[in-house]
């Protein structure tokens, strides 16, 4: 999460959405970076309303505009797949997992392989508090023309974090399920521009 205080911005960290590179990018421009642990770097829409946002109120009435990216919501798990393909190989472990495998354990139990987040769309809704703005990951010249412009300055967006290659197919019953199941995040994303 990045506090921009001037400019009254708040930019909310999706995980697997470009989090990573857009904190690198605009960490020295930002007020506050929160950057760790994970639940606070990717603190989502309901706990920075209940939490975050009482806190800046206290200080001023003025409104700051929250912002997040959102990844498509296939992608999104092929990008958790991938990450963690990478901390296996990291570990020297050798991979003895499927895409599809993955794909039935997000189905059965969302937030295990997520590390608590469940969906981009719960992630990103609070209610009555959503994200003010959201972009999607696939679009990032259109996010980082907005950030050209509210923050006044160039932004170069480094290129980081890149999962190794894996074959992520489906079979076509398991990507249905996948996508009946992920349907308030395709909902969600198709009213993104």
């Amino acid at each position: 999460m990045l506090i921009f205080w001037d400019q009254r911005l708040v930019f909310l960290a999706t995980p697997k959405a470009g989090s990573t590179a857009v904190e690198v990018a605009l960490e020295p421009l930002a007020s506050l970076a929160v950057q760790r642990p994970p639940e606070m770097k990717h603190v989502n829409a309901a706990r920075f309303h209940h939490h975050i946002h009482p806190w800046l109120s206290g200080m001023t009435a003025d409104h700051f505009t929250t912002v997040a990216l959102m990844r498509e919501p296939v992608e999104w798990l092929r990008s958790w797949y991938r990450f963690y393909l990478r901390d296996e190989q990291d570990a020297e472990t050798p991979d003895n997992s499927r895409f599809e495998d993955f794909v039935r354990l997000y189905l059965a139990h969302p937030e295990s392989v997520t590390q608590g987040i469940g969906t981009q769309s719960a992630f990103l809704t609070a209610g009555d508090a959503p994200v003010d703005r959201i972009f999607r990951y696939e679009d990032m010249d259109a996010f980082t023309h907005f950030l050209d412009e509210w923050l006044d300055c160039a932004i170069n967006l480094p290129r980081i974090n890149v999962p190794p290659s894996a074959d992520v197919t489906l079979s076509p019953a398991t990507e249905a399920e996948l996508r009946q199941a992920l349907a308030p995040d395709f909902r969600l994303y198709a009213t993104l521009s």
